[in-house]
């Protein structure tokens, strides 16, 4: 599938975060959060090179320690809150790229989405070259159904939902998806040229609502927490 095709993770993981301390190496059932990600990477088995992104030299050891590389530190203007995604897509690029290595394609994976695995992974890789496409995306289903969702008017005022002047009932009413932050896969031809994941051609590549958790606050931590610890159950039973 991968043949001839060079692939690079890259996996952003700064220092600061506001809702978790230190959010990115928490301990997760014994293992650093973005533990799950690189692992996951190395069982997909067709990196060539698994990079973490990270402003931190903690961060950077705990990721060599983890199997992944690490050979240079983000800038502070690309380690702050506002810092762009496609900043740190292009300096992790530019960098590698002075190191002498430059690839055909490249995973942005947060280590924020633990439950996102190798199948994942392989699955998406699998869709891109199935559909010729430039990018693929993960989404899932909205996690409500939308049956009441309104309108606010510029006045403030709101507008009775759609569903109910249409008269729609609620098992019938349209559940649409949404990008769940698991996995950005692109060309990277086709990124450089753009500057985006969606100019070009570009797949959906859908996730159930589970394994779409991504991390953003305890009670997201401590549920991932014991579903992964459930699963690892189930396997060892």
């Amino acid at each position: 599938m991968v043949r001839n095709k060079r692939f690079l993770a890259i996996i952003p993981a700064r220092s600061g975060s506001k809702g978790i301390r230190d959010k990115n190496i928490k301990e997760m059932n014994g293992k650093p959060l973005m533990g799950y990600t690189i692992d996951a990477c190395k069982i997909a088995g067709f990196f060539d090179d698994i990079l973490v992104s990270t402003d931190s030299k903690i961060y950077q050891q705990i990721a060599i320690g983890l199997g992944a590389a690490a050979p240079f530190l983000r800038p502070p203007q690309l380690s702050g809150d506002q810092a762009a995604s496609g900043d740190v897509i292009l300096h992790a690029l530019s960098e590698m790229k002075r190191l002498g290595k430059e690839y055909d394609y490249f995973m942005l994976l947060q280590p924020t989405s633990p439950l996102r695995n190798e199948e994942h992974i392989l699955e998406s890789v699998k869709l891109l070259f199935e559909k010729e496409a430039d990018s693929v995306i993960s989404v899932c289903p909205y996690d409500c159904m939308c049956y009441l969702s309104v309108t606010i008017t510029e006045t403030g005022e709101m507008k009775a939902p759609d569903s109910l002047k249409k008269q729609i009932r609620r098992q019938d009413a349209m559940s649409g998806c949404r990008i769940n932050g698991a996995i950005y896969l692109a060309s990277v031809p086709s990124y450089l040229k753009y500057g985006d994941f969606y100019s070009g051609k570009t797949y959906p590549y859908f996730m159930n609502p589970v394994d779409s958790i991504d991390i953003d606050d305890t009670s997201q931590f401590y549920l991932a927490k014991l579903i992964l610890r459930d699963r690892a159950d189930a396997v060892v039973n």
